[in-house]
């Protein structure tokens, strides 16, 4: 939404009436070339509203520190103290899984912000306590205070894990260019065309870092495998424009939230969508039931997301095929808390596989999780929110191809969500 400007009430450094000095003459801002267009990029800020941006945990763009002012997304652009972050942070309306984030940001003295991606909203919670970061400081500022090790805290960090390779920060009053490259694990920092920081999510190393970070005491940090991007407000003026992004997203929806076309179904348990989910429920004959793919896949890398709403006994086979409700493949389970969800079973063969540690995080009944299941050659690898729950390596899932294939356990009395079901494509 656009929110009306009065340059008067602002500090005095709002105006900013030098900011376009360093541009060439003619230059233009917050505007696509054709170029971009056809190659996918989209514009995050369009130069003159707020449109596509409202607060963090919010439903709205705050009253109040943020505002528009001659092209540009100012954060402490209302504020009295300049200390004082008085807007909150701000995240985009769409999410975003794998992409290309690229922003121009200019700073105050001793200004402090950030670029957080995949965020997780949390009711409670700090943006910083769920999002990585890209850092955005006036770095030699903070170095002279002299109050703490910057290590990892200065421009183009991974904030609080990774310390730039090298320091590519312009003088104080330049625009400088951000960039933010997410694909899958793999994530790349580079400021001024310099690669700042590289890292892979979830990897022994990362882990390592965030055990021994100030993100320790918190179970969701990164974990998010998709989200909304965000900009903190921390206090003091930031000047944020040309903020684009190109989603890298090479995934295929497998439900498209309004009928099962692309799946068949086996057997009589109930198989439905509402509310643009897909369910499954048991049905009169209280039976093994299926939802299959019509599709074949070999190597893949699937996400989803479930929620258990009465027993929840259930799984994903892969590499699967079925006659009426005899199916062989194998299968990444989902069940109720303690009963080994994302581990690997072979159905009419020789059952458990490998389960799950017992200490790894275990399923919420009740509120949506998120499975992810990667079959490459003989290796198979869950996660269940996260967190890794096995990883086999089998040479008869290694020499198989099949369905994709939803299941629902005999028994009755089960009623499981699922949504967001997509899957890239491994195979050559």
């Amino acid at each position: 939404m656009l929110r009306p400007l009065a340059c008067a009430v602002f500090v005095a450094a709002c105006a900013s009436p030098d900011s376009e000095a360093d541009d060439p003459p003619g230059s233009s801002h917050d505007v696509l070339s054709e170029r971009e267009r056809a190659d996918g990029w989209r514009l995050l800020f369009d130069g003159a509203t707020t449109t596509g941006w409202r607060s963090y945990n919010g439903a709205a763009f705050p009253d109040t520190g943020w505002a528009v002012v001659d092209g540009m997304l100012v954060v402490g652009a209302t504020a009295t103290d300049p200390d004082v972050p008085i807007g909150g942070d701000i995240v985009t309306e769409e999410t975003f899984t794998d992409f290309d984030l690229r922003f121009e940001f200019r700073l105050s003295p001793v200004a402090n912000s950030g670029v957080l991606y995949r965020v997780l909203e949390e009711p409670g919670a700090a943006i910083w306590h769920n999002a990585p970061e890209f850092q955005v400081l006036d770095d030699q500022a903070y170095i002279d205070m002299g109050t703490m090790d910057m290590r990892t805290h200065l421009s183009g960090d991974n904030y609080d894990l990774h310390e730039s390779t090298e320091r590519a920060l312009r003088p104080l009053g330049e625009w400088n260019e951000g960039r933010v490259v997410v694909r899958g694990a793999q994530v790349e920092h580079w400021l001024n065309g310099v690669r700042t920081v590289a890292y892979e999510l979830w990897s022994p190393d990362w882990e390592a870092r965030v055990a021994a970070s100030k993100f320790a005491p918190f179970e969701r940090y990164g974990r998010a495998t998709s989200g909304p991007i965000g900009l903190q407000d921390h206090g003091r003026l930031v000047w944020y424009r040309d903020i684009k992004i190109r989603p890298l997203d090479e995934t295929q929806g497998l439900f498209n939230g309004v009928d099962l076309d692309g799946w068949q179904v086996h057997g009589t348990e109930r198989w439905y969508v509402e509310d643009g989910e897909l369910v499954c429920e048991s049905g009169p004959d209280e039976a093994y039931g299926y939802l299959a793919t019509e599709r074949t896949f070999g190597d893949f890398d699937l996400e989803l997301e479930f929620k258990q709403e009465a027993d929840g006994n259930s799984g994903v086979f892969f590499r699967s095929s079925l006659e009426d409700t005899r199916i062989s493949g194998w299968q990444a389970e989902v069940a109720p808390p303690g009963l080994h969800t994302g581990g690997i079973y072979e159905s009419y063969g020789r059952g458990w596989l490998i389960r799950p540690d017992a200490s790894s995080p275990d399923v919420a009944m009740g509120e949506w999780n998120r499975l992810r299941v990667r079959v490459v050659g003989d290796t198979v690898r869950t996660w269940l929110n996260g967190a890794q729950k096995v990883e086999l390596v089998d040479a008869e899932v290694g020499g198989a191809r099949g369905s994709i294939a939803l299941q629902i356990h005999d028994g009755g009395g089960i009623k499981v969500r699922w949504r967001n079901l997509r899957l890239r494509d491994l195979d050559d």
